[in-house]
This record gives C-alpha cells, sequence and structure tokens, in this order.
C-alpha cells in the first residue's frame, strides 16, 4: 500500500476534490456509499427512461389494475432470493412501484 494520497480522477470538479481531501475517513465511506448508490440508482433511471420511450404502449394491458397508469411497465425484482413482478412508471421526478406477483419458477 503507498503512502501517497491518491491521485483525482481528471473529470471531478476542484471544489468537489476539496471537500473530500478535507473530509475525515468516516466520511469519506459515506460518501463512498452514497455515491455508489446514488450511481446505481441513477442508471435505474435512465433504463426506465429507455423503457418507456422505447415501450410505448398504445392500448392497456388487460391485467394492469386501475390506479396504475397505462405507460407502466414490468420490473422483476429481487427479495430474499425471491423474484417478483412489480409494474414501475415514472410520475415527474420519482419512479412509482406496485406489486404484481410473484414470478413463476419456470421463468
Amino acid at each position: 500500500m503507498s503512502y501517497e494520497p491518491p491521485t483525482p480522477p481528471a473529470e471531478l470538479p476542484t471544489d468537489l476534490v476539496n471537500t473530500l481531501n478535507e473530509s475525515s475517513s468516516e466520511q469519506l465511506q459515506h460518501v463512498a456509499r452514497y455515491a455508489e448508490e446514488l450511481a446505481e440508482h441513477k442508471a435505474r433511471e435512465a433504463r426506465l427512461e429507455e423503457d418507456s420511450d422505447e415501450n410505448e404502449i398504445e392500448e392497456r394491458p388487460d391485467d394492469l389494475p386501475d390506479d396504475v397508469p397505462a405507460k407502466a411497465t414490468i420490473t422483476i425484482k429481487e427479495i430474499n432470493d425471491n423474484r417478483y413482478y412489480y409494474w414501475q412508471w415514472r410520475e415527474g421526478e420519482k419512479v412509482r412501484s406496485q406489486y404484481k406477483g410473484p414470478v413463476s419458477p419456470d421463468e
């Protein structure tokens, strides 16, 4: 392990680098976790935006609940090693989800 501090990426703004350099190791660990979660969230938002643009729904699916908009798409979430279908759609800046049902083991 080097005794020299790491070189920041050139893409980072100077004020952000300075703030990070002034932070404690505990604060930096919190920042690292937050940055990772934020990056995953933004990547997911971008995928949802792409999916909603590509999958324009013209007709309302028969199994779509009344309180779910026609633009909703189905996503699969894994929770405790189990997979579930969720309706998912965007309302302004927020992504909304509603449980649909479990994914069958055949899929």
